[in-house]
């Protein structure tokens, strides 16, 4: 069956002619501020125009179908023009990070092989310095042309773009993005149903979340597109002035991440707290303890989703329909088309174990990414025996609803027992003298693996009491062999440049730790309720 558009640049252009006077892209007044620009609406029409124009400089410069092109625009509504010029063109586009330490930047560029790049004027040497080879053109270069006619020459299986996963525990990995990728997200997210409605012509789209992401480059953006309504991408998530933008915005629909329920929850409830202009608020990871509380306040129902950069809507599930199980960590039941299995690693618990997706059909790839950037071997890795392996373990009900556990990589296994990591990092996280922490496995003779914690405090003169506390603490939350054995008071946590913790850094922070006897040992106090002495 021949796709009605062959790429995102042909389908805004339909949108274009549909909708030409209507907003795609509001500049909400916290961006203009945050960019020093005018806040305002970019209609449908004047985006294709300056598309347009944009691509008369990039063919200038020699960009076709294939060329490996980078954005470094931040979340500068600018991003999303030159992506749709580049598109196009037939152009991959790398998006990168600019709050990326040199040492991650020279990665990408040299990994993706990018022959161009397009900046902030103020970052062309930084980036000159980091690849001397790169041509770079700044936005001050692209000045206003004769309009021409879009061109879009790009196939429908041809990569869009390569979006590198955040690499906690390595190399970050290149998944290559092709425009069905997007196009199918594109017509999957809106028609979920439930809680989940578009009406045409008509939604205010807000997130805060970054462009170089699946959720902002991919969700957000093309759901707009493919339903006529108004991108309002913000600079970044300011939790005192949200509110304010929300209205300001007329936003309709909201994106979240887990992070943002809670920071808003801290605010005291005011008059002005806004809420009944939002439809429904999409996004994943909100804290079960604050879900209820947020709905109850707000109004706004929180539509837990899984998904990920390398499904894309060929494995997205969500719960937009009730029952929905507030406060479990419920992410729905199996869309249609999606074939589903848990691969069980833990007999005593066979509704629980990794998940495993396909479309169903003889396509069983079909939408998901096109594979791993140079990289064979983990793409057969991550698709063995046809089936993608996303490494989140998983729980099904009797109903054939899922509950996320934690990534398979933050399972501890101690004594036979799978301990969540992200499951006693929330309770360590509910102490008031805990500003952040990550709990990682440190190598145990007789158990395999013990549980540690590695623990920020706001007040490093309370650390000296701090891990007892902490102990005591969790004997309230926890069954006792989840309860960390060991902790370290330390005064930072490695992350990558999206906040991701780098928890194979962690580990190895932790089992230095406890080499040299900095750590806190109660493992003496891990007894269970039932037994004089446990394991």
């Amino acid at each position: 069956m021949i796709p009605e558009h062959l790429n995102i640049a042909e389908l805004f252009a339909a949108r274009a002619e549909k909708f030409r006077a209507q907003p795609f892209l509001r500049v909400a007044s916290s961006v203009a501020h945050a960019y020093c620009i005018d806040a305002r609406d970019y209609s449908y029409g004047e985006v294709l125009d300056l598309t347009c124009q944009m691509q008369r400089h990039y063919r200038a410069q020699g960009v076709g179908r294939g060329t490996v092109v980078g954005l470094a625009l931040k979340n500068r509504p600018e991003f999303f023009f030159h992506f749709l010029a580049l598109n196009g063109l037939g152009a991959q586009v790398v998006a990168l990070a600019v709050e990326m330490v040199d040492p991650e930047l020279s990665y990408l560029i040299a990994h993706s092989e990018m022959v161009l790049l397009t900046c902030l004027p103020e970052d062309r040497a930084r980036f000159q310095k980091l690849a001397s080879d790169l041509t770079i053109v700044t936005l001050d270069r692209f000045s206003s042309v004769e309009v021409e006619p879009l061109e879009t020459v790009g196939g429908y299986d041809d990569i869009a773009a390569v979006l590198y996963t955040s690499g906690t525990t390595g190399r970050p990995k290149g998944c290559m993005l092709s425009n069905a990728y997007f196009l199918h997200i594109g017509k999957f997210y809106p028609s979920i149903g439930g809680y989940c409605h578009f009406s045409a012509g008509q939604e205010r789209l807000i997130t805060p979340l970054p462009v170089t992401h699946m959720n902002a480059l991919a969700c957000s953006f093309m759901a707009s597109i493919e339903t006529g309504s108004c991108l309002i991408q913000l600079d970044r998530f300011h939790p005192s002035q949200w509110w304010d933008t929300v209205r300001e915005s007329r936003a309709t629909i909201m994106h979240y991440l887990g992070v943002m329920p809670a920071m808003l929850l801290k605010a005291p409830p005011a008059d002005d707290d806004f809420s009944d202009q939002i439809k429904f608020a999409f996004g994943a990871g909100c804290d079960p303890r604050h879900h209820a509380n947020f709905e109850n306040r707000f109004k706004i129902k929180l539509l837990e989703a899984w998904a990920m950069t390398e499904t894309g809507a060929g494995a997205w599930i969500m719960a937009a329909h009730e029952p929905r199980h507030v406060g479990t960590r419920c992410f729905g039941q199996k869309p249609d088309g999606l074939e589903v299995k848990l691969l069980q690693e833990d007999a005593a618990d066979p509704h629980q174990g990794e998940l495993l997706v396909r479309r169903a059909g003889s396509r069983p790839r079909q939408f998901f990414f096109s594979g791993y950037l140079k990289d064979q071997a983990a793409t057969d890795e991550a698709w063995h025996d046809d089936w993608f392996h996303t490494g989140d373990i998983v729980r099904m009900d009797q109903e054939g609803n899922f509950y996320f556990v934690d990534r398979k990589k933050n399972i501890i296994r101690r004594s036979g027992e799978n301990i969540s990591a992200s499951e006693v990092e929330a309770v360590l996280l509910r102490h008031p003298d805990v500003a952040n922490c990550v709990v990682v496995p440190v190598k145990d003779d007789l158990r395999g693996e013990e549980v540690s914690a590695l623990i920020i405090p706001h007040d490093h003169t309370k650390s000296t009491t701090l891990a007892h506390e902490l102990f005591a603490f969790c004997q309230e939350a926890l069954s006792y062999y989840k309860i960390p054995a060991y902790f370290a008071i330390v005064d930072e946590i490695a992350v990558t440049a999206s906040q991701k913790v780098k928890r194979q850094d962690a580990r190895l922070q932790a089992e230095a730790l406890l080499g040299e006897g900095k750590m806190e040992n109660l493992a003496q106090l891990k007894k269970s309720p039932h037994r004089s002495k446990s394991v």
